[in-house]
């Protein structure tokens, strides 16, 4: 339209040169963390050209020619971290004023919390439930910098179910009625198999690269008890076939073992939560090669304020993370490392601290192999859904050039991660520097 009026513009804008490609950058004097190994290598360089990894070599280069330098200092080099359990839109601000709000601030407000997401050193995430489709292409277009997204959509839910944020004043329902929270893309509901197909398919053509169900209750949402079952398993498969029709997969959010069992009978190949489970269900997981995406909650500071119900929910949360870890680690469970801190711009800077948590159950290498080559493996179960289709959450050629550069050892002292404005020298996502912190 533009150029109809002003004629010359179009013109204008075909006629300007293109900007000069980046130089190649060339790392050395790093010790590297390459997701898969236990282990740091070092005598290493590292040559980024475009958004990926084109060369990954023992000694030195063939040439540095052309090239941009940096010498690492003999830091540790590491995969940028992957948070599974990431809510982009719900993060950083009071869930009151989420739902008080024009949806424009809670977009805006996300815009903010994805730079700080990815200056902490995440630089994926999977969106376990929100409106985040805007977020991602104005990411992924370099409008505003932040991590990569692998958007669910709204969560899709029951009437009453984990999600279900209406006010008693818009009931009852009629199939005629649409509320706020689901014009705006936080929830969805679903009552009937035909119902949850509908849900799920428009998730897809806004773009979701998987699948959030609801399967049992929650807690942050006030009526929905923690032991409540949302779906039958016939509706969970309903899902669970029209994401396979879409070459993907779906995630169902349970936490007691009637929940988990449900939606493993059904076909859901990430479970997540999980921390009220027992140990048949732990032996059905893993006989079924379903992955656990559980969060370490250990107390009260790793969640923002909660009415008093929800506090409660939380607290049996918390009881029960141990053990969730520990049968997870008897059964051999294929499990992923994410956080789900919700509602608070101050808890959702402890997203590093969560990592630390893992010191309980696994060795630090184990807990950064989870965080980085582990949850890629996951990601890439989105198939050929998947947006970023190089591998993430590992430093190998062909990979992509997410990386972090960390002030000291991550592999002997994890509480590294937990301070990433003091120790993270490089922030690196897609072959481009954001944070670069080592002297000239």
């Amino acid at each position: 339209m533009l150029s109809l009026v002003l004629p010359g513009l179009s013109q204008a804008q075909s006629t300007l040169p293109p900007a000069p490609p980046a130089k190649p950058v060339l790392f050395t004097n790093f010790r590297l963390f390459d997701g898969k190994s236990m282990t740091l290598r070092d005598g290493l360089y590292m040559v980024v050209e475009g958004n990926s990894i084109s060369q990954l070599g023992q000694g030195q280069p063939a040439s540095v020619e052309g090239k941009t330098l940096v010498d690492c200092g003999g830091k540790v080099m590491m995969p940028g971290l992957i948070d599974m359990h990431w809510h982009a839109l719900l993060a950083a601000l009071p869930i009151q004023v989420i739902l008080q709000s024009d949806i424009a601030f809670v977009h805006l407000a996300a815009s903010a919390e994805a730079e700080r997401t990815l200056l902490r050193g995440f630089t994926t995430i999977r969106d376990a439930g929100g409106p985040s489709f805007a977020l991602k292409q104005a990411i992924d277009s370099g409008m505003i910098s932040g991590p990569r997204i692998y958007p669910s959509g709204a969560m899709i839910t029951t009437t009453g179910g984990h999600g279900d944020f209406r006010p008693l004043t818009d009931l009852p329902r009629t199939s005629s009625q649409v509320t706020q929270g689901e014009r705006d893309g936080g929830f969805a509901i679903a009552d009937t198999e035909d119902e949850m197909r509908v849900r799920v398919r428009e998730q897809f053509i806004q773009g979701a690269t998987q699948i959030k169900l609801v399967g049992s209750g929650g807690v942050s949402t006030p009526r929905s008890p923690l032991d409540m079952l949302t779906f039958t398993e016939k509706q969970l498969r309903a899902a669970v076939e029209t994401a396979a029709d879409w070459g993907t997969y779906v995630l169902s959010h349970a936490y007691t073992p009637e929940a988990v069992q449900r939606s493993v009978a059904a076909g859901a190949q990430c479970i997540e939560h999980g921390h009220l489970m027992d140990d048949k269900t732990a032996a059905l997981m893993a006989k079924n090669g379903t992955w656990l995406s559980t969060q370490p909650f250990i107390s009260e500071e790793d969640v923002g304020p909660l009415a008093p119900q929800s506090r409660e929910k939380f607290l049996e949360v918390v009881a029960g993370t141990d053990n969730a870890f520990r049968l997870a680690r008897k059964h051999g469970i294929k499990v992923a490392f994410g956080t789900d801190l919700l509602f608070s711009q101050a808890i959702a800077t402890r997203q590093g601290t969560m990592l630390t948590h893992m010191k309980r159950w696994y060795s630090p290498a184990e807990a950064l192999g989870m965080a980085t080559g582990t949850n890629g493996q996951l990601l890439a179960l989105t198939g050929k859904r998947n947006p970023y289709p190089r591998r993430l959450g590992v430093l190998e050629e062909g990979a992509y050039a997410d990386l972090l550069l960390v002030d000291g050892n991550p592999l002997e002292n994890l509480d590294l991660i937990a301070n990433p404005e003091q120790n993270l020298r490089i922030v690196m996502k897609d072959g481009k520097f954001y944070k670069n912190t080592l002297k000239a």
